[in-house]
């Protein structure tokens, strides 16, 4: 299994413009899988709503439920 560290002293062997590039690739990856995990929590929950296990909530119900938390 590789570790950070070693990732890290492996991509610091890279030369400057391949670290930049490197940055940039991983910055629109994890935007990508972040836009993926959103999408997939909505799709859960208008199933979720669908199939009736979530109800409509007025605005401050929402509010009083989130101050709960």
């Amino acid at each position: 299994m590789i570790t950070i560290d070693s990732a890290l002293n492996e991509i610091m062997q890279l030369d400057f413009q391949s670290r930049e590039m490197l940055i940039e690739i991983l910055q629109k990856r994890q935007i990508e899988d972040r836009r993926t995990k959103i999408n997939d929590s909505a799709k859960q929950s208008l199933k979720d709503y669908q199939d009736g296990k979530i109800k409509p909530m007025s605005a401050a119900d929402t509010l009083k439920k989130l101050d709960s938390l």
